[in-house]
């Protein structure tokens, strides 16, 4: 994509002083073109915010679905993650699992929607993530189904703890979720063990079918890397996101 319409993006950087987690959080917005302050947008929010800008090149692949495509414009927030300590975020058994989920909906969610003019329905938020991104994402669903249903989930890393979670709840059918997961990925070594992803993607697909959850789900020859999962980002955003 090198067409240099793609390129012409705006990224703001904002900080979000957080309470629950005793810190400042970074985000990046991008705004699309043609932003107009007296419109109101659906919004994207982005688990591991700056890969999804740096290696998943998604403002490029938003302004590409906008400009081309006839994408409703939509706002990106991408939340960053320290890397040291993402596990502990980002897992159920995270240390820090219980304050970022409640960080993220108390904290960011109201922030981002009092500076910037974003829809506030479920509808129009959808979360996304990679990897533990993509648990995280889910599991801010089962925590707040008030605000959020729609899940982007780029290989998702669906432990034993995370389906011991679903598998509790009766009943799922407000849930949307878009699923990938590439078939490379059946023995990758994370800093807990070594898991095959295709695997627990099959299942946690199923368990959310069983609690009539909506699940788009796909297997495509690829790796649990940014190469992967960059291609992928343009057919979950058109998923969600309506043709103006």
């Amino acid at each position: 994509m090198t067409d240099s319409r793609y390129l012409k993006r705006t990224i703001l950087k904002d900080e979000v002083d957080s309470r629950l987690l005793g810190e400042t959080r970074i985000l990046r917005i991008y705004l699309p073109p043609g932003y107009n302050e007296i419109l109101s947008y659906p919004v994207v929010y982005c688990q591991d915010g700056e890969e999804f800008f740096n290696f998943g090149r998604i403002a490029t692949h938003a302004n590409r679905l906008i400009l081309d495509e006839g994408v409703e414009p939509f706002i990106i927030v991408g939340v960053e993650v320290n890397t040291k300590i993402r596990t502990q975020e980002y897992a159920p058994f995270g240390n820090r699992f219980e304050a970022y989920t409640a960080c993220f909906a108390e904290e960011i969610i109201p922030y981002v929607e009092q500076k910037y003019p974003i829809r506030k329905d479920a509808a129009s938020r959808i979360l996304a993530g990679d990897s533990l991104g993509g648990s995280v994402s889910l599991h801010l669903a089962l925590l707040y189904p008030e605000l959020f249903n729609r899940i982007i989930s780029l290989s998702g890393a669906y432990y034993e703890a995370s389906q011991e979670i679903i598998a509790r709840e009766k009943e799922l059918s407000h849930l949307n979720v878009w699923m990938t997961v590439g078939l490379q990925e059946d023995a990758f070594e994370s800093d807990t063990g070594i898991y095959n992803f295709v695997e627990l993607n099959r299942q946690c697909a199923d368990l959310l079918r069983e609690r009539n959850a909506e699940v788009s789900y796909r297997e495509k020859d690829g790796k649990h890397l940014w190469g992967f999962w960059q291609n992928e980002l343009p057919d979950a955003l058109m998923y969600f996101l309506d043709r103006a």
